[in-house]
């Protein structure tokens, strides 16, 4: 483990941390933009994050430690989850000890504690919207689980760095029909997963409709603005997860040197660009689906990532 390995990991680990709210602002923009409306400013996420962090913060009387950690440990999580998917760099430490199948277990992790947290205070809109984002959840992260498997097959480990390499170490461009499916089911989930159309709006204000916002009703201050952080973080790792899966050209390799890490920053920002730009065209011309519909929507994913498992399977008999 050399130097270069070690700053590669803890500046992979600041850039998304620092680059969060900027994707989440790009999002708002653009989809502002398509809906012909005054854009907010591209900065608005470090704005409010700022103003947050200034408040003091309110409390329920009857709240209880797990209601005052549950920010700092959903936001160390997805944290700890942005240091093994390798946005930069293949040459990530941390990765050789957690592969996929425990970064499905981090943003597991993250969920629970946000949903106790909400449980914990014993209001109605907390509790409902726990109970819808533990049934997103279960639905999602199976979804997920098999995705990763078809790059398991293919490649042969479930390590994020090794299915990248893979990837890059193929000679030229390689069609597989099975990430097709993939593909789709990927972008499913991330929907479902990061709160957005047409599974929840973000945006919305009415709480009878709401998952993920219905859950904080009750933070803020410092702990509202390390949960909105995190959500942020969330969509940018499930972001990075799609380029290392799909699209990795353009991450470096180990042996890359400083230049090279530079160029891959510059095209993961290329990269966050066109992905942001997509994901609100799908918000943009899509309508939210009604609560009882969601699992209807992820069953569809699951289905999709299964075909795609045996699309390979039979191509590869």
């Amino acid at each position: 483990m050399n130097a270069l390995a070690l700053v590669s990991q803890l500046g992979g680990v600041v850039l998304a941390v620092a680059l969060a709210p900027l994707l989440a602002g790009w999002v708002a923009q653009c989809r502002a933009w398509l809906q012909n409306r005054s854009a907010p400013s591209l900065l608005l996420p470090y704005r409010t994050l700022r103003k947050l962090f200034r408040k003091d913060a309110a409390l329920a009387t009857q709240a209880s430690p797990l209601f005052r950690a549950a920010p700092y440990a959903v936001f160390g999580t997805m944290a700890t989850a942005a240091a093994i998917i390798p946005s930069v760099t293949t040459d990530l430490p941390l990765a050789r000890v957690a592969d996929a199948i425990a970064l499905v277990g981090l943003f597991a992790t993250a969920r629970v504690f946000i949903a106790l947290a909400a449980m914990d205070i014993g209001t109605v809109f907390g509790s409902m919207g726990a109970r819808r984002e533990m049934m997103i959840g279960f639905l999602a992260e199976p979804a997920l689980l098999m995705v990763l498997f078809n790059a398991f097959l293919m490649f042969g480990s479930t390590a994020l760095p090794t299915i990248v390499k893979g990837t890059l170490d193929a000679d030229g461009l390689t069609l597989h029909p099975s990430l097709a499916f993939a593909g789709v089911a990927f972008v499913m989930v991330l929907l479902a997963e990061n709160a957005r159309i047409p599974i929840d709006n973000p945006g919305t204000h009415l709480e009878v409709t709401m998952i993920h916002e219905s859950m904080v009703l009750e933070y803020s201050a410092r702990h509202l603005a390390l949960i909105e952080w995190a959500s942020w973080l969330k969509l940018f790792n499930y972001a990075c997860i799609g380029f290392a899966l799909f699209v990795p050209w353009g991450i470096a390799p180990h042996t890359a040197g400083p230049l090279g890490l530079l160029l891959a920053i510059v095209w993961l920002l290329a990269k966050l660009a066109v992905a942001g730009a997509v994901l609100a065209v799908i918000e943009t011309v899509s309508a939210k689906l009604r609560i009882f519909r969601a699992p209807e929507f992820l069953s569809m994913a699951f289905l999709l990532a299964v075909l795609g498992l045996l699309v390979h399977l039979l191509l590869q008999s």
